[in-house]
C-alpha cells in the first residue's frame, strides 16, 4: 500500500471508533461476564441485600416491640407507684388514727385514774377530818368536864349532865364567829 492509500484509508476510518472486529469482540466478552453476573453473581448478591434487609426488618421490629414493651412496663411502674403511694397515704392516716385513738384512751383512762384517786383522797380526807373532829369533840370535852369541876368545885359525874355541857360548849364553838386574821 502506498503512502496515499494508507492516507485515503485512515481518512475513511473514524480515529474514536473502534475497529468493527473489536467491538464484536467486546461484545461477546461483556455477553459472557453478563452472563456469569447474572447466573452466578446477581442471585448470590439479591440473596445477600435480601437477607440484610430481612435481619434489619427483624431488628426493627424487635426495636418497636421492646419499645412497645418499655412503654408497657412504664406505664405499669407508674401505675404501682400511684397505688403504692395510695397505700402508703392510707396506711399514714390509719396510724394517725390509731395514734389518736390510742392517745385517747390513754387520756380516759388517765382521767379516770386521776378522777378515782381524787376520789379516794377525798374520802380519806373525809374519814380523817370526821376522825379528828370525834377525837376533838373527845378531847374537847374532856377537857370541858374538867374544866367545868374546876370551876364548880365538884365533880360532874352524871353522865347525862356530862353530855349536856359538852354538846352545849361544842354548839358554842362551832357557832361563835371565826376570828379574822390579818395578814
Amino acid at each position: 500500500m502506498t503512502p496515499t492509500a494508507l492516507v485515503l484509508a485512515a481518512e475513511t476510518q473514524n480515529p474514536l471508533l473502534p475497529a468493527t472486529y473489536d467491538i464484536v469482540w467486546s461484545l461477546v466478552a461483556i455477553a459472557i461476564i453478563a452472563f456469569f453476573l447474572v447466573k452466578y453473581a446477581v442471585p448470590r448478591l439479591t440473596a445477600v441485600l435480601d437477607e440484610r434487609a430481612a435481619k434489619i426488618e427483624a431488628g426493627l421490629t424487635h426495636a418497636e416491640r421492646a419499645e412497645q414493651a418499655a412503654a408497657e412496663a412504664e406505664a405499669r411502674i407508674a401505675e404501682e407507684l400511684t397505688l403504692a403511694r395510695r397505700e402508703a397515704a392510707e396506711v399514714r392516716d390509719n396510724a394517725q388514727d390509731e395514734g389518736k385513738a390510742i392517745v385517747a384512751e390513754a387520756r380516759s383512762k388517765a382521767q379516770a385514774e386521776a378522777d378515782r384517786v381524787t376520789e379516794g383522797a377525798a374520802r380519806q380526807i373525809e374519814a380523817d377530818r370526821q376522825a379528828a373532829q370525834i377525837s376533838l369533840r373527845t378531847d374537847v370535852g374532856m377537857l370541858a368536864t374538867d374544866l367545868a369541876a374546876r370551876i364548880v368545885g365538884e365533880s360532874v359525874t352524871d353522865q347525862a349532865l356530862q353530855s349536856r355541857v359538852i354538846d352545849r360548849f361544842l354548839d358554842e364553838l362551832e357557832t361563835a364567829p371565826a376570828p379574822v386574821r390579818e395578814a
